[in-house]
């Protein structure tokens, strides 16, 4: 069966591709290459979406970052810059926590790279207690992070970035519980040499609050604000692929779901796959687990995401997309560009 991102290509359009002999596994992978050419629309987002403390989920959810481009002895450097630091979160009108972040901002920024970089990472450390920064993936034992770097001091992590997938970053200073609890994390993306097919692609990082020190989590939320995507669905539009960056970074309840209405997603486990390992609407992931999910929704209106234990979303783990209808959406074109 063709994936869900072909079925909407029938057997005319096959042929005046000359695709039509290649078998389903065969089209597929020559349909992943024709629809590189291909436009994403992506919606335009909303302009009465207030921010809290700065923050802004709707603008977390869309944006990557590439670091600084070098060429040194004929290889690419990505530099990142990177300081942990605190400040307050404001989590509804009444609830603030004082949270330690990277960049600030909970979660920290996305950062993506392409299997082979160089990947150079200076570290400052503004936090008021000592941090540090583990990367998940493949890197030489004195790039691990675990030795705190002390507060007012920095340091520099460099290794290749391998191997391609879905990983992620946080402080490994003991009590890491507490340390991650408070907001030092982020994802980091190593794409496949050659890429993936053209998505409208975002991230989500689920994250839980625990504000009176009782090794209980009171909040949950996506990208950082409890219900934020609850009263600003996320604009997608209808017929067309995303790609979802999904991370569990919930300290302190050992496992969560994520469920997806009225639809499928397709799961390429900690994204190490060019081709999908299932089918599924409703997925169970453990701390620090994450995978990249791709759906498309058939038909427009709201849908909602959300784990599957009530209590996680009732607590602010939950939110909307809304999707729009070709004919009358506004949306922003984006073509596939090499980074």
């Amino acid at each position: 069966m063709l994936p869900k991102a072909f079925q909407s290509i029938n057997r005319r359009t096959l042929l005046q591709l000359g695709l039509a002999g290649l078998g389903v596994s065969g089209a597929a992978l020559a349909l992943r290459q024709f629809n590189r050419q291909k436009a994403i629309q992506i919606p335009a987002l909303p302009v009465d979406a207030p921010t809290i403390t700065g923050l802004n989920p709707l603008k977390v959810l869309r944006e990557f970052d590439y670091g600084t481009l070098k060429q040194e002895d004929g290889k690419t450097v990505r530099e990142f810059q990177i300081t942990a630091g605190t400040s307050i979160i404001q989590l509804n009108s009444a609830v603030s926590f004082v949270s330690w972040n990277f960049n600030g901002r909970v979660p920290g920024p996305t950062l993506r790279a392409t299997e082979g970089d160089r990947i150079r990472v200076v570290f400052f450390n503004k936090g008021g207690h000592a941090h540090s920064m583990h990367f998940h993936g493949m890197h030489p034992a004195g790039m691990d992070g675990l030795r705190p770097v002390r507060n007012s001091t920095a340091t520099v992590y460099e290794f290749d970035a391998e191997p391609f997938g879905v990983h992620l970053y946080h402080c490994h200073v003991a009590p890491v519980t507490r340390h991650v609890g408070k907001g030092l994390y982020g994802m980091f993306i190593i794409d496949p040499p050659g890429g993936r097919p053209p998505a409208d692609e975002m991230v989500m990082v689920m994250g839980g609050y625990d504000i009176n020190e009782d090794l209980k989590n009171e909040f949950y939320a996506f990208n950082g604000l409890p219900n934020y995507y609850m009263r600003h669905p996320i604009p997608i539009q209808q017929d067309q692929l995303i790609r979802l960056y999904l991370l569990n970074m919930i300290e302190l309840d050992p496992v969560v779901t994520f469920h997806l209405h009225a639809n499928m997603f397709q799961v390429y486990r900690t994204g190490r796959t060019l081709t999908p390992s299932e089918e599924t609407d409703v997925i169970t992931m453990g701390t620090t687990e994450r995978h990249i999910l791709e759906f498309a929704y058939r038909y427009s209106g709201m849908y909602m995401f959300h784990p599957h234990q009530d209590y996680i979303a009732e607590r602010g783990c939950m939110g909307s997309f809304e999707v729009l209808s070709k004919e009358g959406s506004q949306s922003t074109d984006h073509r596939m560009r090499d980074m």
